[in-house]
Formats: structure tokens, C-alpha cells, sequence
């Protein structure tokens, strides 16, 4: 029912706004038509959110884009972050922000299926103490993974780039990610910068085997508005 109410609600501000299903738009005029629509009462400001088809092939395990970019201006998002360390490690998980720092402590938390984080890193010699937590954390997308850069040896700057505002994301089985780039309250550019520092790193991550146009569409929406497709060539990435 309420998917239904949703998709009239959108049909409706494309009509009234006149925003052309199938036309590419510039991002400048993209982000000020999505900004120019009715807002939601949500609690906190309505995500900017960008879907991006991909000329991959998701039956090759090769042609799986996982990784994770650093917002050059964050994403307006607060992140709770819990990390597997102990001892020098763990003051200075604390000290980079981390909201929860244990091994045994946070093992039972997440055995236990409570899970209050967004984001969970850990230390690449905790793997074996961790492993048996994938069928928890692996369907929630959240277990500690070198390309996402949250196993790693450096549990400080993990911390750090997460909270400062990097994104994570790995590409669906119909070749599509989906993301965040900041706030509807955010100034423009920084929205445009944003994507654009996204869509690098992407670009960076073409499989040598996948063929013609790596980056195939882009759409731009707010969390419960219509989508926008943005001309690539009104982007530099």
C-alpha cells in the first residue's frame, strides 16, 4: 500500500514539475530540480542518492564492483562504527571515534543479532576470531572486507575515513549501485563533487574484461523523490 501511495506521489511531481522520464539532464539543473520539490517531514534531511548502471556482467565473479570511496565533503551522515582490537589498536580506534572497540565484548553482541553499527572494522590477524560471525554480518553487508577497506592493518585511518565521510558500495546482480552523496541540504557543488569523486573511483574499477561503455547511465534522486538522468558530459570524472 504504501509503494503504491509512493509511486502516485512521484508520477504526480513528474507531471507537475515536468521532469521527462528518459531525459538526461545537466547535474546543476538535476540537483536544483530535486531540491525544488515537495520535502518529506523526515527527522533529518533527505539523502542525495545516485544509482549507477554499470556495462558489467554479474555472472563473472570479476565484473563485481566492491569497494569504497572517500566523499571529498562526507555525507551528511552519522556513522556508528564498532571495531575488532585490543590493546594500542583500541585506543586508537577510540580516540579516532569509534563508537565501540572490544573482541570478545562485541563478538557476543553480534552473535547475539543485536546490531546497532553501520559500519564494522577489524584488525587482518582478527579474521579467524570473526569468521564465524559471516552469516550474520555477510547478509547485512557489513563484514570487514580488504576492498572495502574496513580488514585492514591501519584501524586508525579506517576509523578516520569512515567517519569523515567514506562510502561503501558493491554492484548488484543486475550491474547497478546504489549510494549516497550527501544531503539535500548540502550546497550544489558539493553534491556535484561528490558524485563526481564517486564516479572516479568507479571508473578505476573496470574488469579488463568488460567491453564498451563502462559507466552506462546515471540517476540522481532524493531518498523518497523521482529519479533524474544526468548527462555524463555535465560531469568530469
Amino acid at each position: 500500500m504504501k509503494l503504491n501511495k509512493r509511486t502516485k506521489n512521484i508520477k504526480e511531481i513528474l507531471e507537475k514539475e515536468n521532469i521527462k522520464k528518459n531525459q538526461l539532464y545537466d547535474i546543476d539543473v538535476a540537483v536544483k530540480l530535486l531540491k525544488s520539490l515537495p520535502k518529506l517531514k523526515f527527522k533529518t534531511f533527505e539523502s542525495m542518492d545516485v544509482s549507477i548502471r554499470l556495462g558489467v556482467d554479474s555472472n563473472k565473479s570479476d565484473h563485481i564492483i566492491r569497494s569504497s570511496t572517500s566523499l571529498p565533503h562526507g555525507s551528511g551522515k552519522q556513522v556508528r562504527v564498532a571495531v575488532f582490537a585490543e590493546g594500542e589498536d583500541e585506543k586508537k580506534a577510540l580516540d579516532a571515534g569509534a563508537d565501540k572497540v572490544g573482541m570478545k565484548s562485541l563478538h557476543d553482541e553480534i552473535k547475539s543479532k543485536v546490531i546497532n553499527y553501520d559500519v564494522i572494522i577489524s584488525r587482518l590477524d582478527t579474521m579467524k576470531y570473526i569468521s564465524d560471525l559471516g552469516p550474520i554480518l555477510g547478509p547485512r553487508g557489513l563484514m570487514p572486507n580488504v576492498k572495502m577497506g574496513t580488514l585492514t592493518s591501519d584501524i586508525e585511518k579506517a576509523v578516520l575515513n569512515v567517519k569523515n565521510g567514506q562510502i561503501t558500495y558493491k554492484s548488484e546482480k543486475n550491474g547497478l549501485i546504489h549510494c549516497s552523496v550527501g544531503k539535500i541540504n548540502f550546497e550544489d557543488i558539493k553534491i556535484k563533487e561528490n558524485l563526481e569523486k564517486l564516479l572516479s573511483d568507479i571508473k578505476k574499477l573496470k574488469p579488463t574484461t568488460s567491453k564498451g561503455i563502462f559507466i552506462k547511465k546515471i540517476i540522481l534522486s532524493t531518498t523518497m523523490g523521482p529519479g533524474i538522468s544526468i548527462k555524463k558530459e555535465s560531469l568530469n570524472f
